[in-house]
């Protein structure tokens, strides 16, 4: 969403940049507060922009649907009728293209059901009577009720049986990838499940404290530090669900943002904000990664 009033700001482009880095395939353009726009030129000048702004950061600029509209207008007149239809307000019918072209342009994403089966603990609920649930999405794979699967990650891996499934309210056989679902554990302690641990088939995933990446350091302009840092660093890992504490052990330079003899001297040991390495990490605690 970008306002058509001010065109990109910073955190437009930190966004796209963010997309970018976690695999978001495909995105559609709102340019919302139309209304605040006198002249249709400027819009097409902010629309110009944003087409760019997408093509620096390797989107299909010219490809990208682009919608405009307020989203404000079209809400009041929702609330001042919400039985509204399409084609009874200008402003709701904008919001109406914007889907379609979400729906035209984004494709359905294909659900990974042949590999084996994976859920991230995103919440943990007793029930009285029944037992412990772990809830979360299915990032892959197939589960019935009556299986065996793995806790794995933060504490010593645990083997349990599937007791049930359920999803909105609804008891389930079976679930598949892109479900959210509840899964109810036999024998299994609320003590023993916490957030950012996985559900697993057995075998199929371990965990480990120790694991090598390739790392972009964001920069101050795209949201990130605004120093460079050094071996030794201890930032926060966010791994699915969880978010577990490391220290970088040693890094080398894939490619630095401003090479020079200087910044030769200090590579591999110094990663300033723009550069891009390979880095080692040490976990303070065993996390389900691969």
């Amino acid at each position: 969403v970008v306002s058509g009033a001010d065109g990109p700001m910073p955190q437009t482009k930190e966004h796209i940049l963010l997309a970018k880095q976690v695999g978001v395939p495909n995105m559609v353009v709102f340019l919302n507060k139309e209304d605040q726009v006198d002249d249709p030129e400027l819009l097409e000048l902010v629309e110009l922009e944003v087409r760019e702004t997408l093509d620096k950061y390797e989107f299909p600029g010219d490809e990208i649907p682009v919608v405009s509209g307020s989203a404000l207008l079209a809400l009041e007149d929702l609330v001042a009728n919400p039985n509204i239809k399409r084609g009874d307000s200008k402003w709701v019918d904008k919001i109406y293209d914007l889907m379609n072209q979400v729906d035209n342009y984004i494709p359905t994403p294909e659900r990974q059901t042949d590999k084996p089966f994976l859920l991230a603990v995103e919440d943990v609920l007793s029930i009285t009577g029944r037992g412990t649930v772990a809830t979360g999405r299915v990032e892959r794979g197939t589960l019935k009720v009556g299986e065996n699967v793995e806790l794995v990650g933060l504490k010593d891996t645990k083997a349990t049986v599937v007791t049930g499934l359920e999803m909105f309210k609804k008891t389930l056989d079976e679930t598949m990838a892109g479900d959210n679902v509840g899964v109810l554990l036999r024998g299994i302690q609320k003590k023993d499940v916490e957030r950012g641990m996985v559900l697993a088939k057995p075998g199929s995933i371990t965990p480990h404290k120790k694991f090598e990446a390739q790392v972009y350091v964001l920069t101050k302009e795209e949201g990130g530090r605004h120093s460079p840092f050094l071996v030794g660093y201890q930032p926060q890992f966010f791994i699915r669900t969880t978010d577990v504490t490391g220290k970088i052990e040693s890094f080398t330079h894939i490619q630095m943002k401003n090479p020079s003899s200087v910044a030769e001297e200090h590579s591999n040991k110094m990663a300033m904000p723009g550069d891009r390495i390979e880095v080692t990490v040490q976990l303070i605690s065993p996390v389900a990664v691969e």
